[in-house]
């Protein structure tokens, strides 16, 4: 899997509007900022920590509407479904936009990717694949040598169907020849807590729940699944540097407003984005939460062709992974 040039142009993406000079606009009254899962979960965390700086930015409150469930497909609808008066937006992770709508067959009035317009990206991330510390194989090539001579013994945990860590073990299976199983949990900690007791062999995680357990030595870091090596783990390789070039599943947390807002908050918004990713101290906070920090500016294009990308790339992908969530 190629990583997905943000050089692009957007292709029948509809809602896009030019960032006005000086974005003037200032609310009046506070904003609601979805976050399509529960309170107190990492995207979560990262999002109450950006609406804090929004809400200083703007001069008014923030207020977080926790809208969780379906993978974050119901917070999603509520974004697109949502008065487009500039004083609601989503705050997303990337399975919500790209993913999400090819695993639940969302129809296209409803697919966010399609109808919500891109105010920024805030952060990225990868996943990493962390096996029990008894599990013999060190690395991922003695892992996939493992899996071949014994197909259909070795499972791996992850915190459910259709998510990209999920997907991230889906595409590992195709692109190594391998045939691992998988046991989807109803979040991270027991995903991640079967695997250091030794009920599955490895989970994929994203790094902040798996950071603790990989230093106190309950879990073995195996690989990450980006491009370039995590900063969070710059001493474990990637899985493209271990056999499967071409392999690349990463994330990135975003923000979105409904179709139909108007430009002025729209680009106030999209201003307030950029100056807040660039913060030193927000990067501080990303880096602690195992997320990693732009490493410059990245245009609206930029990141609209992106999404618009992944989006196409998933809806590709996920039919021939065989991968539905009814």
């Amino acid at each position: 899997m190629k990583r997905r040039s943000l050089l692009l142009s957007p292709v029948l993406f509809a809602p896009t509007l030019a960032l006005a000079q000086g974005a003037a606009w200032r609310p009046n009254r506070p904003l609601t900022m979805i976050v399509p899962y529960a309170a107190g979960g990492g995207t979560d965390i990262v999002g109450r920590e950006f609406a804090n700086i929004l809400s200083q930015k703007l001069g008014q409150t923030v207020v977080v509407d926790n809208r969780g469930g379906a993978g974050g497909s119901i917070g999603a609808l509520a974004a697109v479904r949502a008065r487009p008066d500039g004083y609601t937006f989503l705050y997303a992770v990337s399975s919500n936009i790209v993913i999400n709508p090819h695993v639940y067959r969302t129809p296209q009035r409803d697919d966010p990717a399609l109808v919500l317009v891109p105010a920024g990206i805030v952060a990225n991330y990868q996943y990493i694949l962390v096996a029990n510390p008894r599990f013999p194989a060190t690395n991922l090539q003695e892992l996939i040598a493992l899996a071949k001579a014994r197909p259909g013994e070795i499972t791996f945990s992850h915190s459910g169907n259709g998510g990209n860590n999920h997907l991230a073990g889906k595409l590992l299976n195709r692109m190594a020849g391998i045939d691992i199983g998988d046991v989807a949990y109803r979040g991270t900690a027991p995903a991640l807590m079967d695997a250091v007791n030794g009920t599955v062999q490895f989970n994929i995680s994203s790094p902040p729940p798996a950071i603790p357990l990989v230093r106190d030595g309950q879990l073995r870091a195996i690989a990450v699944t980006g491009a370039q090596r995590s900063p969070t783990f710059p001493d474990v390789p990637t899985v493209a540097e271990q056999g499967l070039p071409g392999y690349n599943v990463t994330g990135w947390h975003g923000v979105f407003y409904p179709a139909g807002t108007p430009a002025e908050p729209v680009a106030a918004l999209r201003t307030a984005v950029a100056e807040i990713a660039a913060m030193p101290a927000f990067h501080e906070k990303l880096g602690r939460d195992g997320l990693e920090p732009l490493t410059g500016p990245v245009s609206i294009e930029a990141f609209t062709a992106q999404v618009r990308d992944e989006h196409a790339f998933w809806g590709r992908t996920i039919p021939e992974l065989g991968i539905r969530v009814e």
